[in-house]
């Protein structure tokens, strides 16, 4: 049913490279684990003091150093940390990193290879540079939130999608493979300045750029892609679950009007909007006279585009999520997606193992950038660095 995720084993498209990720929320450790993902050697250095439970559920593949930054020795270790390393990922607001002494002024000049990526939600100049925020502000600056919602209702932010995920962690990722292939060239670091509001503003660059074509001269919420048409729409089913319709083309919407047991010849034209609200109804009737399995069965193997659905619990099970193994499981039964794209030669391989514990590597960490057990004992006395090695055995 489930391709379990494996580690090791042959070597993938970023084997070898070193990456040094300080923990944070959301986007961060998204753009580390597809790093981790794709073969890179991912350290994720957490606070020390250690608080009660980490935060990142995105730890796969990734080791955790836990580190008191805010203490010279700290961020004296950090400094050292990165002569060694490819790739710094800090998620914090403009300013924090250069009042700790670990600017990437300071951290370029000591590895000038080091590509020093910076991930925050308004950048790092501007009005908003040192201000707090979260994704449904970033998508709000961005212009994006203007364009989500229904008629009639206040716009929305579809969870933290957007700017946390597409816009910040997957963009910082692309960035830093970019900022890699051009260090090939090069042989020079430099710093990515990933903005949220910049990396959702550019994903939706379609809209920005089709805003003459007439596909959103239309309020809110009346649009072709907005809730607005009733080909594109979700529609509840007789057992309380949805169908999807996609059915833009012509020729797609035949097939929806066919499967609907519709005649085309007595409904008004596909892009009539004054009958839009009417013809949701017609459709919202129909599609709660069936249930969702009754109706992909109806629509499986046509063009139509319209699929159900499906729950967390349902996606992995259906068909051909099974048949791509869209899905895996790691050695605690837990289910997530098969990291994307797939690469014909060297795919991901993604870890099987549970995400670490804080602290859990520190001392093999250490000691494979070149700390001696003196060096690492003397961390441990000044209480900068801790190990959680004994709740990890448990």
């Amino acid at each position: 049913m489930f391709r379990r995720s494996a580690g090791g084993g042959r070597s993938m498209a970023l084997s070898g490279l070193r990456v040094l990720e300080l923990a944070g929320l959301a986007p961060a450790p998204l753009c580390g684990m597809i790093l981790a993902d794709f073969g890179a050697r991912v350290v994720r250095v957490d606070r020390a003091p250690r608080s009660a439970v980490a935060t990142d559920v995105q730890g796969r593949g990734k080791r955790s150093l836990a580190l008191d930054l805010k203490r010279p020795p700290g961020a004296a270790a950090l400094r050292r940390l990165c002569s060694g390393a490819d790739v710094l990922i800090e998620p914090f607001r403009h300013g924090v990193m250069e009042k700790l002494g670990l600017g990437p002024e300071v951290l370029l000049h000591e590895n000038p290879r080091l590509i020093y990526a910076r991930l925050t939600g308004f950048g790092q100049t501007g009005k908003y540079a040192k201000s707090a925020g979260h994704d449904i502000n970033y998508v709000a600056l961005s212009g994006v939130l203007s364009k989500l919602g229904r008629k009639g209702e206040n716009p929305y932010a579809p969870l933290n999608l957007l700017a946390d995920f597409a816009g910040g962690g997957v963009l910082c990722a692309l960035g830093i493979i970019i900022a890699l292939y051009e260090r090939t060239i090069s042989g020079k670091g430099q710093v990515v300045d990933a903005s949220m509001v910049e990396g959702i503003a550019y994903i939706s660059s379609f809209l920005w750029k089709s805003q003459n074509l007439g596909l959103w001269n239309r309020p809110r919420g009346e649009n072709l892609l907005d809730s607005g048409a009733p080909f594109y729409e979700t529609y509840k089913t007789s057992d309380g679950k949805f169908m999807a319709v996609g059915a833009i083309e012509p020729q797609f919407y035949d097939q929806l009007i066919k499967g609907l047991g519709l005649d085309s010849d007595k409904l008004p034209s596909q892009l009539s909007f004054s009958d839009w609200p009417e013809m949701k109804k017609k459709f919202a009737s129909i599609f709660a006279q069936k249930t969702q399995s009754e109706w992909c069965s109806i629509f499986d193997g046509t063009d139509a585009c319209v699929t159900p659905v499906l729950s967390f619990d349902d996606a992995p099970l259906h068909q051909h999520n099974k048949q791509r193994s869209s899905f895996i499981k790691n050695d605690q039964e837990e289910i997530s997606p098969r990291p994307a794209p797939l690469l014909s030669r060297t795919p991901a391989v993604p870890s099987c193992k549970r995400d670490p514990f804080i602290g859990e590597h520190t001392e093999e960490i250490l000691l494979e950038y070149g700390f001696t057990q003196e060096e690492i004992a003397k961390l441990y006395s000044d209480k900068v660095i801790e190990s959680n090695k004994l709740k990890a055995n448990l």
